[in-house]
């Protein structure tokens, strides 16, 4: 059964290495992804297991900070397991894996309503597992960042719990300095006629939170997204978005035109931009090198938009890890549009909106439940 689970050690959390669990029936896969995280000087496997109902089953005794949760899987597949995983550790941080078949796309994005935190898409075979660099990196990075946030938030909780904790900081994972106070730009003069979103890890999530609830801006505006996504994982998304704000929204399509109440959605693995070709705002669909570690990519998109509009543009930039939408957020705010920012609480990951904030390109760094609102007032000219 190959079955290996780490107790659960009485030093304090505090300053741990994060805790991986790893649950997947294919024995070469749990080997494999065992030996990436165990090179990790900041991680360590404290379960390898094969089946759901193991996982649910060990998972109060090894006492893991993330699990890598396999989407088919025999006696309780993840998409069972998941919630009984959370039910009985709130805070655990759930990351779905899955190969491309659009079945499995559907089950991940299903799994991040019901409480996932972020998923990523294995390749077909093994063999192609083993010898792609990129998803060995990404599968690291996700549990990195995503257990590094859930211990600071566990910890958090934990200080604010004990009593007379108020006069003192905190416990941190390790010394961190001071947050510096972010700088706001001041609104353009003119209201925007064009809403392009960045997005990431958590971002499926915050999509739907907002576009179901900018009814008013999607008549008046187009709306373009590059959301970090696989090919078939976008074709599922498009749909659902269509769903749920009774508007067409899809997957771009090379040299169509770009009009106001559409949503056009970045296809997996293809770069986004807009270009203007007799005076018509038309997509272009790229197939170039990954940009930021990533195809799609905010950059190109944002950086076309800025082009293409110039301070008619709006940029958000929702939750996510890394860099991508820096550049494309400076070129808009250069060619005199606006750039909101999701906020570091209700973000999965304050990378991507943290580093368009830090770098004062931003008009207002809001909670994710007051940027509907607040599209709704700008698009309708209200700069308030």
């Amino acid at each position: 059964m190959n079955v290996v689970v780490a107790p659960e050690s009485s030093n304090s959390a505090i300053g741990r290495r994060i805790r991986v669990m790893i649950v997947d029936d294919a024995v070469v896969v749990r080997g494999l992804f065992g030996r990436w995280v165990e090179a990790e000087p900041d991680l360590e496997v404290v379960a390898s297991l094969r089946t759901g109902r193991e996982a649910v089953n060990q998972v109060e005794r090894a006492d893991p900070d993330v699990v890598v949760l396999d989407v088919d899987m025999p006696e309780l597949d993840g998409i069972a397991a998941l919630p009984l995983l959370l039910e009985k550790k709130r805070d655990l941080v759930v990351i779905m894996a899955s190969t491309l078949t659009r079945r499995n796309a559907e089950i991940s994005l299903k799994a991040l309503s019901l409480g996932a935190t972020d998923y990523i898409p294995k390749p077909a075979s093994n063999r192609e597992v083993t010898g792609s660099p990129s998803f060995r990196r990404d599968l690291i990075e996700k549990i990195r960042q995503l257990g590094l946030r859930s211990k600071r938030l566990r910890l958090g909780n934990l200080h604010a719990r004990i009593p007379g904790a108020g006069a003192a900081p905190a416990p941190q994972l390790k010394p961190r300095t001071p947050p510096q106070p972010i700088a706001l730009r001041p609104l353009p003069a003119t209201a925007p006629r064009v809403l392009v979103i960045g997005s990431s890890t958590g971002g499926p999530q915050a999509l739907n939170a907002i576009v179901s609830k900018i009814g008013s801006v999607l008549d008046r505006a187009p709306v373009l997204i590059t959301q970090h996504m696989p090919p078939t994982f976008t074709t599922i998304l498009a749909e659902h978005l269509a769903r749920l704000t009774k508007r067409p929204a899809r997957e771009a399509v090379e040299g169509e035109e770009v009009n106001a109440g559409t949503i056009y959605l970045a296809p997996g693995g293809r770069h986004m931009s807009v270009v203007r070709r007799d005076g018509i705002a038309v997509i272009a669909l790229d197939d170039g090198p990954l940009v930021n570690f990533c195809k799609p990519a905010v950059d190109p998109l944002f950086s076309s938009a800025a082009e293409v509009w110039g301070p008619k543009v709006l940029g958000l930039v929702l939750t996510g890890m890394g860099s991508d939408g820096l550049r494309g957020a400076q070129a808009i705010a250069a060619a005199g549009g606006s750039i909101l920012a999701q906020d570091e609480p209700t973000s999965v990951v304050w990378g991507m909106p943290g580093q368009v904030a830090h770098a004062g390109l931003c008009s207002a760094v809001l909670p994710l439940d007051e940027i509907a609102p607040r599209l709704t007032r700008l698009f309708a000219g209200d700069k308030a």
